[in-house]
Parts: structure tokens; C-alpha cells; sequence
């Protein structure tokens, strides 16, 4: 029989957990509607419906962009490791 390829399961760490929960944390906020389903407090005139949204637009490229940065990370550090960053 050939030789198979060994298969590697993932491996859950810290950093991957908080990865995980970065890019979760905008599909929550913006899915539990009944959290900003309202009008106050008002920002320089705007409803809290729409700053709220407005302000997860920003928040959502932040936690993006540190989910990004922190997989970087964790695929260099096991590359040095000799893993295969699976």
C-alpha cells in the first residue's frame, strides 16, 4: 500500500480563539437587532439605529484587521516551528 500523507487536525489555540471571536463579535452585534432597535440617544442629531450601525462599519474593519495581523502571527511562528500551518 502507498504511503499516505499523515493528517493533521487543526490545532485550537488562544490566539486562534480570539481570531475567531474577532470576526464574530460584527455578525452578532449587527444580528441581535433588539440591542439598537431604537432612536436615543441621538449623536449630533443622529438616530442611535443609524450611528450604532455606522459606528460597527469601523469597529468591523478594526477587528478585521487585527484578526488579519494575529493569523500572520500565528502562521509565522509555526512556520519556524517546522509546522505546516494547517
Amino acid at each position: 500500500m502507498p504511503d499516505l500523507p499523515e493528517v493533521r487536525r487543526p490545532v485550537v489555540t488562544p490566539v486562534r480563539v480570539v481570531i475567531a471571536l474577532c470576526l464574530l463579535a460584527p455578525f452578532v452585534a449587527m444580528l441581535w437587532v433588539g440591542s439598537y432597535a431604537r432612536t436615543d440617544p441621538a449623536f449630533i442629531g443622529i438616530p442611535f439605529f443609524y450611528w450604532y450601525q455606522m459606528l460597527w462599519v469601523v469597529l468591523s474593519t478594526a477587528l478585521t484587521v487585527t484578526a488579519h495581523q494575529l493569523w500572520r502571527r500565528d502562521q509565522r511562528a509555526r512556520a519556524a516551528e517546522g509546522g505546516t500551518g494547517a
